[in-house]
């Protein structure tokens, strides 16, 4: 997991990298990271891509969980689900789920 947030920080920092070395959920799971960030106010301290669910032919899912640290010191994970429509990749809605595993 520490593997994969490393990556994702290293696209952030260099978004001319070639997309190809990356996961096809990289795109997402950098949206999943900032909309937490803006939702929570509160740093990242891990993720997981959970999976990719096709719902229908004009929409499909991605599922993360972030484990984040709130202002106060408080860990928690969340799990973001990410629905999009993947012939046009754009984000439908995004849902927030707290969890505390």
């Amino acid at each position: 997991m520490k593997k994969l947030m490393i990556l994702i920080v290293a696209m952030l920092l260099f978004p001319t990298a070639s997309m190809e070395a990356m996961p096809e959920y990289a795109k997402w799971g950098k949206i999943a990271v900032e909309e937490t960030q803006k939702h929570y106010q509160a740093a990242i301290v891990d993720y997981k891509h959970i999976g990719r669910t096709e719902l229908t032919p004009k929409k499909a899912e991605e599922k993360f969980k972030l484990w984040i640290r709130n202002k106060a010191g408080n860990e928690y994970g969340v799990i973001v689900t990410i629905q999009f429509d993947p012939s046009t990749e754009t984000v439908q809605s995004i849902q927030f789920s707290e969890t505390n595993r």
